[in-house]
């Protein structure tokens, strides 16, 4: 088995073939260098653009919140109002159906000046 060895042909190719393993190592250990290099680099990328994405999505419903709580402010608001408005004019027709039982002249065909300032009233 020494002779195999010591002769020119094997010993080229046992060069040849420990060359090729130790090309074949280097480019093991350097391709799984670089893709876990890049690996992490694009993964703290994604983690970088998932946290903005969450700081974005929070920052709009923090803004949806508020428009909201807003609108339902001025709705209140608004209803408050058509309550009091709805209400002085209940007060106003009493007022007018009051009148309009106590008017001396109600059961007559002609409207007097009293009939006629409760309709002038109503407009």
């Amino acid at each position: 088995m020494i002779a195999i060895l010591a002769s020119p042909l094997a010993r080229y190719l046992l060069g040849a073939s420990a060359a090729l393993f130790a090309l074949w190592l280097v480019y093991n250990v350097i391709d799984n260098r670089g893709y876990q290099r890049a690996a992490t680099e694009y993964t703290l990328k994604i983690e970088r653009i998932h946290a903005e994405y969450k700081d974005v999505a929070d920052k709009e419903a923090a803004r949806q919140r508020l428009a909201n709580d807003l609108a339902k402010q001025r709705e209140a608001q608004r209803i408050a109002k058509m309550q009091a408005e709805n209400k002085s004019l209940h007060e106003q027709i009493e007022e007018l159906e009051r009148e309009a039982s106590q008017d001396p002249d109600a059961g007559k065909p002609v409207l007097g000046a009293p009939s006629v300032q409760r309709i002038n009233k109503v407009r």
